[in-house]
């Protein structure tokens, strides 16, 4: 199953003052002159916390939407000294979470922590992006599609809203390395992420961005692949010239 929309996701990691929305403005200003493709696709920038606030309120009745990068697994308010829950982030307008990436799962979050995320942020009516991926080693012993399949089946139950769901395939290898799974690899894996979803959710499969070291010199690259519903951006999406030439490359 394709979805028809494609999502262009902007992770800006730990990047970003209150001016850098200026980044933003000209994404914006693209896509508003995209009449030939622009209802083919969504965009979503997720910048730090200290710029949520602010861009969410400058972005409100714009076609951009505000994403976070993570939260806190306990909601509300607490004792968690530095933490921010889904209700306080919710509270800002923002619509899109970032959850389970890999960096935040090398810095000791498990499958239980972000399975509680994930249940908390869609009770918060976020759209959720969750971020599964293998390591170096997973691949080398060719246990992409195990890791996988137990990220998913160990976060995500039928009972969630499906509908409010994203999944993002991040290859921990690729982030940042330039390298690319091979086409049969990125068929195979993405085939094998959405059969899995349907397993959990039947027939409401949430669509399936790639992640990891995409740019605007190999995004041709996933032109034909079907399977792939959008992406997952990091280092590129914090140049608005980079991160529109993906889009216009994309579409070209």
């Amino acid at each position: 199953m394709t979805n028809s929309i494609r999502y262009f996701v902007g992770n800006w990691k730990m990047f970003g003052v209150p001016s850098s929305y200026r980044i933003i403005e000209k994404i914006h200003h693209y896509l508003n002159k995209d009449k030939k493709n622009n209802k083919k696709y969504k965009i979503v920038i997720a910048p730090p916390f200290t710029l949520l606030q602010e861009f969410s309120k400058k972005f409100k009745n714009k076609k951009i939407s505000i994403s976070a990068q993570n939260c806190h697994h306990k909601d509300n308010f607490g004792a968690q000294t530095g933490h921010v829950s889904p209700l306080m982030i919710k509270s800002l307008g923002v619509k899109y979470i970032i959850l389970g990436h890999s960096e935040n799962r090398m810095s000791g979050e498990n499958d239980e922590v972000i399975k509680l995320k994930v249940e908390l942020a869609l009770k918060n009516n976020f759209k959720v992006i969750f971020c599964i991926g293998e390591n170096k080693t997973e691949k080398r012993k060719n246990k992409t599609i195990y890791v996988l399949k137990k990220q998913l089946h160990n976060v995500l139950k039928k009972k969630l809203n499906s509908k409010n769901l994203i999944i993002a395939y991040e290859p921990v290898w690729s982030i940042g390395t330039g390298k690319l799974p091979t086409r049969a690899e990125l068929i195979n894996t993405t085939r094998q992420i959405k059969s899995n979803l349907d397993k959990i959710f039947k027939n409401n499969i949430p669509p399936v961005l790639y992640g990891g070291s995409v740019d605007s010199n190999n995004i041709s690259f996933f032109k034909d692949i079907k399977a792939i519903d959008g992406f997952l951006i990091g280092g590129a999406s914090k140049s608005s010239k980079n991160f529109i030439d993906i889009i216009k490359n994309f579409y070209k």
